[in-house]
């Protein structure tokens, strides 16, 4: 089994396939969480994201291993990016192997409803005219 969590300056998609491929998955999801263009009706320049690292990667291990305890998953991908991030920029990716799909959607489902719950990691959004903190800030 792999189990690939991390903060990273840059997400890169094309390589969790492979980090997800396994011969007894007959199913891989992944979901990658982008910097989308407009926030409530404000067009959005840019976001910017800072994390406790030690805490976010213990934290995504608590989920890594719920998931794969729960749909027996053969491999995991966790990673957010840190840093200031543009418009159509990856910012996570989380996915899922497993036997069946739909174990494997489900999996991805909790993977990044849980990771945006629990795991600290702040999110600034940048507007032509303004910040803001989107979550608490420490």
């Amino acid at each position: 089994m792999i189990k690939i969590l991390s903060i990273v300056d840059t997400i890169d998609p094309g390589t969790v396939y492979a980090a997800l491929a396994h011969p007894k998955s007959g199913g891989i999801c992944v979901f990658v969480g982008t910097v989308r263009e407009f926030t409530d009706e404000q067009q959005v320049v840019g976001l910017e994201f800072e994390t406790y690292e030690k805490m976010a990667l213990k934290e995504m291990d608590k989920i890594a291993e719920e998931a794969i305890a729960k749909w027996q998953l053969n491999n995991v991908v966790i990673q957010h990016a840190v840093g200031k991030k543009g418009v159509m920029e990856p910012v996570v990716i989380v996915g899922a192997s497993s036997a069946h799909r739909p174990e494997c959607f489900e999996a991805c489902r909790f993977l990044i409803d849980t990771l945006k719950a629990t795991v600290p990691i702040w999110k600034k959004e940048m507007f032509k005219d303004k910040s803001v903190w989107v979550s608490a800030h420490p």
